[in-house]
């Protein structure tokens, strides 16, 4: 091979990259000064699955207010307290705010594991609690809007990315949460915009940046006839697509390396170099009926 040829390759591949991350910046919906709140299972989530979407939103011109709700602190070895704390700093160098906009429950109700099941209705319930408007929670009058602390609400989708039970909870909770509060609401729009990060093949799991390309085109044609539904009822995009440049990818590494020391072992090198949630996050608006 020339050596020419050999010095393109990188070249070429950091424009792909680039040239991805920055269309991606103009195809999403306008996240711009939302109320956003990022659900997760674990402290290191908002890191390993979603770094690609906080790394976006946080952005100081969108004048967004983003925050995690975190139901669990991850104590299966133990390590609870420390993890939370490593939540604290992963979160400020995603770009969040301050410390206060993390929430991290420790309760018996999330415990977490891999063989646990989290009771939906106990996590619509926190949801109910941390985002309902007082008359919401009182069950005002079914003939007055919903109204709700916040506009948008991600987390994981019906599979959670890697099947983790209490990933898989949180989206069957969220669902629960709008649908329930939505019931005797008809003719009104969710105040809520639910997205959920989308599971992919596990060959895609570990392509990189590589995976960008063919989510969007797979985004595009899966997606024409649902955007011009939603469109032609005033509803906008239902996906929205996150793609970090080379620095946004690094800060997400950083996150992990700097932050959740303690959960560094040698399978999440590989995740954090190669997992394509470190580069692409992709989207979907959930419907609430």
């Amino acid at each position: 091979m020339e050596l020419y040829t050999i010095l393109a390759i990188p070249i070429l591949i950091s424009t792909i990259w680039l040239f991805t991350a920055n269309l991606s910046r103009n195809i999403n919906p306008q996240f711009t000064k939302k109320s956003i709140c990022l659900l997760i299972a674990h402290p290191d989530d908002e890191a390993m699955f979603f770094s690609p979407t906080v790394l976006a939103l946080t952005a100081p011109h969108l004048g967004n207010h983003l925050k995690i709700l975190c139901l669990s602190n991850g104590n299966a070895d133990g390590l609870g307290q420390v993890r939370e704390r490593e939540l604290m700093a992963s979160a400020e160098m995603l770009g969040l705010r301050s410390r206060n906009d993390v929430l991290v429950l420790d309760s018996p109700d999330f415990v977490d594991g891999m063989n646990i099941k989290w009771d939906v209705e106990k996590v619509a319930d926190i949801l109910r609690q941390a985002f309902s408007q007082q008359e919401q929670r009182n069950e005002n009058s079914s003939k007055d809007a919903p109204t709700t602390s916040i506009n948008v609400l991600i987390t994981f989708d019906r599979f959670g990315v890697s099947g983790h039970p209490n990933h898989v909870s949180l989206f069957h909770g969220a669902k629960a949460w709008l649908s329930g509060m939505m019931k005797e609401k008809q003719g009104w729009r969710c105040p809520v915009d639910l997205y959920t990060l989308t599971s992919t093949s596990i060959a895609r799991k570990y392509i990189s940046f590589l995976d960008a390309p063919m989510t969007m085109l797979l985004g595009f044609f899966g997606g024409v006839k649902a955007s011009r539904s939603s469109s032609s009822k005033g509803e906008g995009r239902r996906q929205a697509l996150f793609i970090s440049d080379i620095r946004q990818w690094r800060q997400g590494q950083k996150a992990m390396t700097k932050a959740h020391k303690s959960q560094m072992r040698w399978f999440r090198w590989g995740w954090i170099t190669f997992g394509r949630y470190m580069v692409v996050n992709d989207l979907k608006r959930e419907t609430i009926g």
